[in-house]
């Protein structure tokens, strides 16, 4: 008998993960390798936000807190929903996990019985579909291509709700493509919600702030306020505020599902880091003036990026809404073989080729449920993007 549990051979590692460690091992090996494949900005943490840290310790605030958030970052978080969102929740509504992943999970864990099924619109993080299967719930893959501007259609959602439709995961602007719904667009698939009131609503806003073009954020429950009372809106300061390694997630929806999670949180981690929910107050509270000038370095490195790789032979890379990545699409290239004799039949393959030829790290498609295309993260400096760019270029000038 093995001592692994059943539920957890439904699940597998982060390929994501797996990606940055391949290139790090090939690094210390000696290896001229350039990584593209972590979601983490290269910016460090604002000034301002450390110090709240730092005076946190000064301060002996090193001990535990309430399991899911000190009353002052439940506040803040109240405020951020409040101008940001047009959002009114109360701290009773208000959960803070280890980072958003967390919060996600919690949620899953706390509302899955098996055979509930979750809606998600692919390409998706590569997290969602392993949670729920965690979780004892079945993921129902509704696919967004390129055709559609990776957004998934109103129709589209409609076939895949059935009556065992627990949750609905939406993310904008979305991890991997970038891609981000207009009021109209969300207004279209909460149309389609508000017809099946047994379907709940988890957002992923992570990357609210990371916009570009004038795009302007909206999310479910703001767009539709019918969706409200169904609906667990999730952020979190990991990318807007450079705080990754902080790891501070947070949701805001019914005060029952808000302790159920809890209940989840206190038996698991308990508190998230003291120092760290200090620094997210401050994060939430003060200064965002850095946001602007990071989000214009962004999309200058957004532009440098699709403009070199849409300049290849066999790629199709469209300009995204927000966050920092690109999702181009090699359906080019499939068939081809690379200079050092590999076929590239899957975007996977050319993902291999790719960093074992080149140096250069992607994430492949199928990690995404959407092939074949490969995830650039830009969230590094001007020169490595035109250094990968150009090895990318010269690999696929190579393919016969």
């Amino acid at each position: 008998m093995s001592i692994l549990s059943a539920s957890l051979s439904r699940v597998k590692p982060s390929p994501t993960i797996a990606v940055t460690t391949k290139a790090q091992e090939l690094k210390a090996a000696g290896r001229d390798v350039i990584g593209l494949g972590a979601g983490e900005p290269d910016f460090d943490t604002p000034d301002h936000i450390k110090a709240a840290g730092i005076r946190a310790i000064e301060a002996g605030k090193t001990k535990y807190t309430a399991v899911d958030g000190i009353p002052e970052l439940k506040a803040a978080i109240c405020t951020k929903f409040r101008r940001d969102n047009g959002l009114d929740y109360t701290p009773a509504q208000v959960s803070v996990g280890t980072g958003g992943k967390q919060i996600l999970y919690n949620a899953l864990m706390a509302t899955l019985n098996p055979g509930d099924e979750v809606v998600i619109p692919a390409p998706y993080w590569v997290s969602y579909p392993d949670m729920v299967l965690l979780a004892g719930g079945e993921p129902v893959i509704a696919p967004a291509g390129i055709e559609t501007g990776f957004k998934l259609s109103p129709e589209a959602l409609e076939a895949a709700i059935t009556p065992k439709t627990k949750w609905f995961i939406f993310n904008s602007p979305s991890n991997p493509t970038g891609a981000g719904y207009t009021w109209d667009e969300l207004k279209a698939l909460t149309d389609v919600l508000m017809r099946h009131p047994h379907v709940w609503v988890m957002t992923d806003d992570m990357y609210e702030h990371l916009t570009y073009d004038g795009f302007e954020f909206c999310t479910p429950a703001q767009v539709e306020p019918g969706l409200y009372a169904r609906t667990l809106t999730c952020n979190g300061v990991s990318k807007a505020y450079a705080m990754t390694g902080w790891r501070i997630g947070y949701a805001a929806g019914p005060q029952d599902l808000i302790g159920a999670m809890r209940k989840i949180q206190s038996q698991s981690t308990s508190n998230p880091c003291t120092i760290s929910q200090w620094a997210a107050v401050e994060a939430l509270n003060g200064s965002h003036d850095f946001i602007a000038a990071n989000n214009a370095m962004f999309k200058r490195r957004r532009d440098l990026v699709v403009s070199m790789l849409s300049a290849i032979d066999g790629i199709d890379c469209p300009t995204p809404n927000g966050a920092f990545y690109v999702y181009p699409s090699i359906a080019g290239l499939i068939g081809k073989t690379s200079k050092a004799g590999t076929l590239i039949e899957t975007d996977e393959a050319f993902a291999t080729a790719l960093l074992e030829e080149t140096g250069v790290a992607v994430v492949f498609g199928a990690a995404f449920g959407l092939s074949p295309n490969f995830r650039v993260s830009y969230a590094t400096s001007d020169d490595a993007l035109k250094e990968a760019c150009a090895r990318i270029q010269t690999f696929c000038a190579d393919l016969r």
